[in-house]
């Protein structure tokens, strides 16, 4: 099937370059590595009912494509944002009519998450059949959005966020291509000016190639026609300030701890700053909230329980909502840890049993304490003695170490 065929220079650089063959394609190598089984099933056309699934830009789409190329299947693209009920089943009439005749039919369905309960079960019986092999897309989790009995018959693809890395070199192709690119424009693109539009595109190839786009094409050239893109203008491209962040380097340790001693130390304006330092630099958000839920635990502790409920919430939130809404919840933990009381009294408990765990010798089990409920074990003494506090309205002088330990102590 064609479908390439109307990318002229007229449309967006990110639809132009799109990759058309395997070999272009850049990222996902966890499912289309070499040898990995979905490449295996595209290059051998024997693809089976499959749904994509992850962010915008990740390839979804391009995917999609390069399999509408390579299959002698009959395809069919669709998107469930525009399509009815009556529109699919005429769809999947004719692929009917094609399976009389022997011929494969593959249904593309863009953003199936838009489909209703009713619309997804009309694909049901046919997917059921072999009537159509459904490649469907998605932004959304499609355990939460798709009919479990949809997917219990289809095969799960998770994309992931392109690394900085891929997104590079997507722009350095896009820059030297001359039949779909930029290659015909003399383009100097300075690298901290590409670093800095592969670290704010948030993993998504459409946003790096419509920023350089916008670089490229609204930039005057200079004497010499040369199209000069610097940090500057990769910031008014993507819209995005740049700030000194090393995800890896010395600027994300400091800041995070940063982070942490402000919201330790009850500062809640010093901690929204340092999580607002880090959000805007594309750090992870599950790598902030977990932190939040360390600081919840180790310096707020049972001064204010609460804190660590807010604090796991948050952590849940931020992976069922995903980013930009996320910074509400993470900014709510943040506060709120900040604001509590303080108390490292069972950090410090944990600490010290652990510190005698390692160092002493280690204390034997009661006897009084020990298991007695199966067979033998009363005869040899376990549970003998032991007083069930509730028979003695909630509390009972006993001992449960061998010996007196004090670990937790209360401020």
């Amino acid at each position: 099937m064609e479908i390439f065929e109307e990318e002229t220079l007229i449309s967006p650089l990110a639809y132009r370059m799109c990759p058309r063959t395997l070999d272009e394609y850049v990222g996902q190598r966890h499912i289309l590595g070499h040898g990995k089984l979905l490449r295996r099933a595209i290059e051998a056309d024997r693809i089976a009912s499959l749904i994509l699934y992850g962010p915008p830009g990740t390839g979804k789409t391009a995917l999609a494509k390069i399999i509408a190329e390579r299959t002698k299947a009959h395809f069919e693209w669709l998107n469930a944002a525009t399509i009815g009920l009556d529109e699919l089943r005429k769809v999947i009439q004719h692929a009917k009519m094609r399976k009389a005749k022997g011929i494969r039919t593959i249904v593309f369905l863009d953003e199936i998450h838009r489909f209703n309960k009713l619309q997804q079960d009309a694909l049901l019986p046919d997917v059921e059949e072999g009537n159509i092999t459904l490649i469907a897309a998605t932004v959304e989790n499609p355990f939460f959005y798709v009919n479990s009995t949809l997917l219990s018959r289809s095969q799960v693809f998770q994309l992931q966020p392109l690394a900085k890395e891929d997104l590079l070199e997507i722009m350095g192709r896009a820059i030297v291509d001359k039949e779909r690119g930029l290659g015909n424009l003399k383009i100097v693109a300075h690298e901290d000016a590409l670093k800095h539009i592969a670290e704010m595109s948030d993993g998504d190839a459409r946003k790096a190639l419509s920023a350089l786009e916008i670089a490229a094409l609204t930039t005057q050239p200079d004497d010499n026609g040369q199209i000069k893109i610097t940090l500057d203008i990769a910031e008014e491209s993507i819209q995005k300030k740049h700030i000194v962040y090393d995800k890896k380097g010395d600027q994300h340790y400091d800041t995070i701890s940063a982070f942490i001693k402000s919201m330790r130390g009850s500062d809640p304006d010093a901690a929204i700053y340092y999580l607002a330092k880090m959000l805007y630099a594309g750090e992870d958000p599950r790598f902030i909230a977990r932190r939040i839920v360390i600081c919840a635990s180790e310096d707020v502790g049972n001064a204010d329980p609460t804190a660590l409920v807010i604090a796991t919430s948050a952590l849940r939130a931020v992976e069922f909502i995903g980013m930009p809404e996320a910074r509400i919840p993470l900014a709510q933990a943040t506060i709120y840890v900040a604001n509590a009381p303080k108390s490292n009294a069972c950090y410090k408990a944990i600490e010290t049993a652990l510190n005698d765990i390692s160092t002493e010798e280690t204390m034997e089990v009661p006897d009084h304490l020990k298991d007695s409920h199966y067979p033998g074990a009363k005869k040899l003494g376990h549970g003998k003695g032991y007083k069930y506090p509730h028979n003695y309205s909630g509390y009972v002088e006993q001992d449960y170490l061998p010996k007196k330990k004090k670990y937790y102590r209360e401020d």
